[in-house]
Parts: structure tokens; sequence; C-alpha cells
């Protein structure tokens, strides 16, 4: 008789561990090596080659000759929701367990992401996440269980508090399943930046339950350079805002916080945050897309804010002139302007 992993004790839970690379030569094998290093190893360990030109793939191939368990696949470069999901698409695991390129897992944490899984007990488990430390470019720890230093919700249990604030549930620091996965449609490929926050509220709205591991089970890098502050996170900022402001419509129930209106502030809020960080940077490209970007969102705003953060724009744009820059500081431009966010809200 032949006997089942799941009869033998063992868990009947597969998982797929995936790695997106564009040009991340630089972290590539740090990374794949905590993956090689987990107390409970992955049962496919994909790494998606999406169209790097660095090398990167070049030191994939060098340590799946090494390690048999590592199978690269190429495609064109078409961002990182599309090589998820072409990873994916390509596997055939219970649960997804996703890693960025720069960011690293602590040896236990698929062990440990495992068990809420195993455990059965939760109607629709559509995910678990744990705590992260942040970390620089190297690996270097700045704060250790960073979620816990944030205001935000964890477990994941309001929606309108998913509508008003960043998710800040990390890939990397996440574990999937693959029913929920497949359920809501995958990662959307217009968005590269924003899709994780994208997924996890589509799940969150489609009834699947989340776990929230208060301790640290990997590490996230972040640094100048790294996609969160990128042009294209930019770009699919806006993106990702007009598709909630679209989604999500409670106007039905006039006595509850409108949606739209906290979507509409919310974004507000994180752009005018950029435009704060172009002028402390002196950065023009940042400065004039913030601009536009904030001239994008303000006719979303409740007809009575509109006005009010018009003038308020209209102020901020005498910054632009760099020798307006040198005589005022940066840092009166700062004070300055988030007196004018404290008014506006």
């Amino acid at each position: 008789m032949t006997v089942t992993s799941e009869a033998a004790g063992e868990s009947p839970y597969s998982v797929v561990a995936i790695i997106a690379l564009y040009n991340g030569a630089e972290f590539i094998e740090r990374s794949i090596r905590t993956v090689l290093s987990q107390t409970r190893k992955p049962d496919e360990f994909i790494v998606v080659d999406d169209g790097s030109t660095d090398g990167g793939a070049a030191i994939v191939e060098r340590l799946a000759e090494e390690h048999s368990s590592i199978r690269l696949l190429k495609k064109e470069n078409g961002g990182q929701s599309s090589a998820r999901n072409f990873a994916v698409a390509h596997s055939t695991s219970r649960l997804i367990a996703l890693l960025d390129q720069d960011d690293g897992w602590y040896p236990n944490h698929i062990e440990e992401l495992i068990k809420p899984f195993e455990a059965g007990d939760r109607f629709k488990l559509g995910w678990v996440y744990s705590d992260l430390d942040e970390c620089d470019r190297f690996g270097r720890v700045r704060n250790r269980c960073m979620l816990q230093m944030l205001p935000q919700e964890h477990p994941k249990t309001q929606l309108a508090r998913c509508l008003s604030e960043d998710m800040f549930i990390l890939p990397s620091a996440s574990l999937i399943a693959r029913e929920a996965f497949e359920d809501v449609g995958r990662f959307d490929e217009r968005l590269s930046g924003y899709e994780d926050d994208d997924l996890f509220i589509r799940l969150f709205y489609a009834g699947w339950d989340n776990v929230f591991l208060p301790k640290s089970l990997s590490y996230w890098c972040i640094y100048t350079g790294s996609t969160s502050y990128s042009p294209r996170m930019a770009r699919s900022r806006m993106i990702y805002f007009e598709k909630l402001y679209n989604d999500f419509d409670n106007s039905d129930m006039p006595l509850m916080p409108q949606w739209k209106t906290i979507i509409a502030q919310r974004f507000y809020m994180t752009v005018f945050g950029e435009l704060q960080r172009a002028a402390m940077l002196r950065d023009r490209a940042l400065y004039d897309r913030s601009v536009a970007d904030l001239q994008h969102i303000i006719p979303f705003l409740p007809q009575g804010m509109q006005r009010r953060a018009r003038i308020r724009l209209r102020a901020l744009r005498s910054f632009e002139r760099s020798q307006f820059l040198e005589r005022i500081g940066v840092f009166r431009i700062m004070r300055a302007g988030w007196r004018m966010v404290l008014r506006l809200r």
C-alpha cells in the first residue's frame, strides 16, 4: 500500500518559492541562499529572469548547477507582476512564497508561515504574513520588527483601514494560498508598484482570511535605488489610485465614512509627502511629477476641499525656483508645507 505524505504525518501543503529577477545581479545570490537555507525546504523553487541585462541570470545558472532544486525561467521584460504570474503559472504547489530579489528570508520563514495553514482551523485562509526587519541594501539591520513600529492594523480586519492607508503586507513576508491567488485574478500586470497592496486588498474584499505573526521571519532592504523610490512606482501609484477609486463605492450607505473620500484623501497626502521629499532632495523631476499628480487627484477630493487644495498647490509652485529654495531653506519649506497639510485635513 502506498502511504501518502499526509497519512505519513507530513504536511499536505506544498510550497513554491518564487523570485522575480530584473537586473539584480548585486543581490540575487544572497536572496537565493536564504531560500536554500530554509529549515522547511520549498517543494519548488523558481527564479524568473524578467529580461535582465546585467548578468544576474548567469549567477542563477551557476547556482542551479550546484543546487538542482533551482529552476530558472526566462521571459521578456514585463515587470514584477508579470514575472510573478508567469512563475505561478509554471508551478503546481498549493502555497506561494514570494521573495523580492533584494530581500531575504530567515531560516524558519516557511516553517513558521505554513503552520496556520496546517492547523486547518480558519475558514478560507488566504494568506499568512509576518513582521520583518528593515535593512539597508547590504542586509544590515536598521529596525527590528518594523511593522510593530507603524500605525497600520495587523492582521487586516477593516476594509476602511485597508483603503485609507498602505497595507504594509510585504510579499517577501507572506505565504499565499494558490486557490485564493487564482480566485482574485492574480497580480494586476499594469502595476509595477502597489501591486502587492492591490492583491491583498482584493483578497480581503473577496472574503479570504489572514493571519499575522508578530515576529520577524524575513528582512526588507530599502534604499534610494530600490523600486519604492522609482519613477515606475510613482506611475503605478496613480493607476492604483484610479483603480481603487473606481472599484470601491459605498455611496448607498450615507451614514458611513465614504470610501471614495477616504481614497482621494489618502493619495493626496501620499503625493504631498512626495512633494516634500522632492523639495528636500531638490529633485526637479520628482517635484514636477508630484505637482502633476496632485493636479490629477484634487478633482477627486470632496467639493469643499478642492478649492483649498488648489490654493495651497499654487502657493507651493513658488518653490520651483531654485534660488527661492536656497534662500528660504529646505526645512522652512517642509514646515510650511506641513502646516498646509494640517489645515487641509
